[in-house]
């Protein structure tokens, strides 16, 4: 993982902007990690799977035993 001082973030913001293109860049503060750049692509990426990874268990959890088949929503809407 690349990391970066906060001197030279101020220095060039671009320039760590850049570097996370496609990896986390780490932020520095005196040898100790403050925080993490991710790009506009990679934050996407993160919430996507964490939604879909949500979801998913809450199917697998979802008790389906007393559902109503659908034909009977589909009758009881006037669909």
């Amino acid at each position: 993982m690349t990391s970066i001082s906060i001197s030279k973030l101020k220095e060039n913001p671009s320039k760590a902007i850049a570097l996370a293109e496609d990896y986390p860049v780490e932020i520095v503060k005196r040898n100790k990690t403050e925080a993490y750049i991710v790009s506009k692509k990679l934050h996407e990426n993160i919430v996507r799977f964490l939604e879909d990874y949500i979801d998913t268990k809450a199917v697998k959890e979802a008790d389906f035993s007393d559902a109503i088949p659908f034909e009977d929503v589909v009758k009881e809407l006037g669909l």
